[in-house]
């Protein structure tokens, strides 16, 4: 009976290790949160307020490790300040560093780094940070409720 206990153990253990080794970017939820995090910031790259916004919750927080906490109308109104302007950042994910975890009943955890970087004095200014983002999936679609970005 031990040895039999032993096996179903051992067995257990090796698909659990098997599993955590397989790329996160084989799975569904993965791919989905990928996808969101590609329309998000082609529409931050290109300036689109109105298709953040359709992105953002309605209830989003943003929680900055330097600037503090916003929510979504300051946010849109901080990404609106941004249009037009030939100095703004451009994100870039990267993608080797991000982790999808699903939350049962509600959405996905994101966690990754990413790469800012905007002209300045006529050189590029480039900087990485880390973020959580927090998705909810409601029938209208993917939308984005929490964002912590830190490590700045």
């Amino acid at each position: 009976m031990k040895n039999l206990l032993f096996t179903i153990g051992l067995a257990i253990y090796f698909s659990a290790a098997a599993m955590a080794q397989q790329s996160p970017s084989d799975e569904p939820l993965f791919q989905e949160i990928l996808t969101m995090d590609s329309l998000l910031f082609t529409a931050f790259n290109n300036q689109d307020v109105a298709a953040m916004g359709d992105i953002f919750d309605k209830d989003l927080e943003f929680y900055h490790d330097k600037t503090g906490l916003t929510g979504y109308d300051r946010n849109l109104e901080l990404l609106g300040g941004l249009v037009n302007n030939p100095n703004a950042p451009t994100r870039t994910l990267l993608r080797e560093s991000m982790e999808v975890y699903p939350v049962p009943g509600y959405g996905a955890i994101q966690s990754a780094s990413h790469r800012f970087c905007h002209l300045e004095n006529g050189a590029m200014d480039c900087g990485t940070f880390k973020f959580v983002h927090i998705w909810h999936k409601k029938k209208e679609g993917w939308k984005l409720t929490r964002i912590v970005s830190f490590d700045h």
